[in-house]
């Protein structure tokens, strides 16, 4: 199967000042490595063809780190475009029927996330697939739930499950999305409007690192033997 893959690479990170006041969320180090570089290994440790970040906020950094890799960079140079125009901008860079999209501000335990939610695409009926958690797996995740199941895997909106930042996607769904900037979140509306948006659960665990007292909860997630 032909895929690509967008990191989101691109936000101010506000609720992580003053840890971001002088370099970007991506390259803030968890149990000594960068989470762009976390990120990064979940990718390359599955099938995918290619590989595009985005950048806005500090982007030459961004830029600079990833110098030399097999990773391209869309550069949101005038304004952030957010989830939804940040995938449709990188769009030239990329090509393939399906791509996969990821946060880069979290770290998993359990099997590989992006491996997991291959095995459950089904593209004859599925526009978008989200990869969820029941909120006791959700390490540092704050609020309730975002997602509910049915019994064939659609989603519709609010319940238990926690959207874990990782979906599969049919990009012509954000190349035919009018403006420029704009939240995934309408695309998922709409997919779930139709039915065609499902999720699938991952079985590891996952820590949401927005903000500073994120880090210490994922590096003990990350010492945590691993019995997944």
């Amino acid at each position: 199967m032909q895929l690509d893959v967008m990191l989101f690479a691109a936000g101010f990170g506000t609720r992580m000042r003053p840890l971001t006041d002088s370099r970007p969320k991506p390259l803030i180090d968890v149990a000594g490595k960068p989470l762009l570089d976390h990120a990064l290994d979940i990718v390359r440790a599955a099938p995918h063809r290619r590989i595009v970040v985005n950048s806005h906020y500090l982007g030459d950094q961004i830029a600079a780190h990833l110098r030399g890799q097999d990773v391209a960079i869309s550069h949101e140079a005038d304004q952030i475009l957010d989830t939804g125009g940040g995938l449709k901008a990188a769009l030239p860079l990329l090509g393939a029927p399906q791509v996969a999209t990821l946060n880069t501000d979290a770290v998993w335990t359990g099997p590989n996330p992006l491996a997991t939610a291959l095995a459950a695409w089904q593209p004859a009926q599925m526009d978008a697939l989200l990869l969820c958690l029941p909120a006791e797996n959700a390490i540092g995740h704050q609020g309730p739930g975002d997602f509910t199941l049915d019994a064939e895997g659609r989603i519709s909106r609010g319940g238990p499950l926690v959207y874990s930042g990782l979906q599969i996607l049919k990009p012509g769904l954000v190349a035919d999305h009018p403006g420029a900037v704009f939240s995934l979140n309408a695309v998922w509306d709409r997919l779930i409007a139709s039915g065609r948006a499902y999720g699938t659960l991952f079985p590891g665990q996952w820590c949401d690192v927005g903000h500073p007292g994120g880090i210490a909860e994922a590096e003990a997630l990350l010492r945590k033997p691993r019995d997944v």
